[in-house]
C-alpha cells in the first residue's frame, strides 16, 4: 500500500466493470484505494460495483458503493450526499462513466444521441455540479474526466455521437479548469487511445471485419505504435497521477494515453 492518496476521498463513477477483466474505473478505484484513498465506488450496476469493494476490502482498503444512474440529478445529489455523510469530505472526482454507440449521423437514431449524451456528458455536469460548491467550501479538490483520442481524432470507425460527446468533455474540463483555478480546484482530462478493456467487446466487435473480439484486438493492437492496445491500468496509473500532488501546477490539460497512436499520420 502506498501513501500518494492518504486520507483522500475519491468518488469514483463507472468504479464496476462491464465485463470480466479491467475496466478504467474499476482499475483507478482499486489503485485509489492502494494509495490511501477512501473510496466511493460508483457505478449503475451495484454488482459491478460490489465486486470493486470486494477487492479493495481484500487488500486492505476502505471502499463503499452507491448505485447511481448519473444521467438523473436526484440520483448525483443523493450520492454526493452519501458521500460526505460517510466521510465528511470530498478530495477527488473521477468521472468515469462513459457508453459508445457506432455509426453515423444517418445511422445512428435520435433515441441514440440523446441516450449518450445524457450519460457521456450531462453525467459528468452533474457530478461537478453537486461536487463543485464542496470543493469550493473547502478550497481545494481535484477533478479528473474520462475523455478519449476520439475528442481529437477519427478513431477508424463511425460513432459520431461518441465523438462528439468526448469533445464536449474536453470543453467541459476546461471551462472548470479556469472558473475553480482561484479556488484551488483542480480539473484535467485523460484521453485514452486503443484500450483493451470490457468495454470495446460487444460494441466493437463487428468494425473491424468478421474475424470476431480476436481479430480486432489484434487490428487495433497493430495499429499502435507501442504494438499493442493499452489497459484499464494505464488509465489507472495518469489518473493517479492527476488525482496526487505531484500535479499540484497542472489543471486544464488533456492527458493522452494512447501508445502514440495520435501521432500518427496513417
Amino acid at each position: 500500500m502506498g501513501d500518494r492518496l492518504k486520507n483522500k476521498v475519491a468518488i469514483v463513477t463507472g468504479a464496476g466493470s462491464v465485463g470480466p477483466g479491467w475496466g478504467n474505473g474499476k482499475a483507478t478505484a482499486v489503485l485509489f484505494a492502494r494509495e490511501g484513498a477512501k473510496v466511493l465506488a460508483v457505478d449503475n450496476n451495484p454488482e459491478a460495483a460490489d465486486e470493486t469493494r470486494k477487492i479493495i476490502e481484500q487488500e486492505g482498503g476502505e471502499c463503499r458503493t452507491q448505485q447511481t444512474d448519473v444521467s438523473k440529478a436526484e440520483q448525483v445529489k443523493t450520492m454526493v450526499n452519501q458521500c460526505l455523510e460517510i466521510y465528511g469530505k470530498v478530495d477527488i472526482l473521477h468521472n468515469n462513466v462513459g457508453i459508445i454507440h457506432v455509426g453515423g449521423p444517418v445511422d445512428i437514431s435520435e433515441e441514440q444521441w440523446d441516450h449518450l449524451f445524457a450519460i457521456n456528458v450531462k453525467g459528468m455536469f452533474l457530478t461537478c455540479k453537486y461536487v463543485l460548491p464542496i470543493m469550493e467550501s473547502q478550497s481545494k479538490g481535484v477533478i479528473v474526466n474520462i475523455s478519449s483520442f476520439a475528442a481529437i481524432r477519427y478513431t477508424g470507425y463511425p460513432a459520431v455521437s461518441y465523438h462528439a460527446s468526448k469533445g464536449a468533455v474536453n470543453q467541459l474540463t476546461q471551462s472548470i479548469a479556469i472558473q475553480y483555478a482561484p479556488m484551488g480546484i483542480r480539473a484535467n482530462a485523460i484521453l485514452p487511445g486503443f484500450m483493451n478493456t470490457p468495454m470495446i467487446v460487444e460494441p466493437l466487435k463487428d468494425t473491424y471485419g468478421t474475424g470476431g473480439v480476436q481479430e480486432m484486438i489484434r487490428k487495433r493492437d497493430a495499429m499502435v505504435p507501442m504494438g499493442k492496445m493499452g489497459t484499464g491500468w494505464d488509465v489507472a496509473y495518469a489518473a493517479l497521477f492527476l488525482a496526487s500532488e505531484e500535479s499540484r501546477y497542472i489543471t486544464g490539460i488533456e492527458l493522452l494515453v494512447d501508445g502514440g497512436l495520435t501521432c500518427k499520420v496513417t
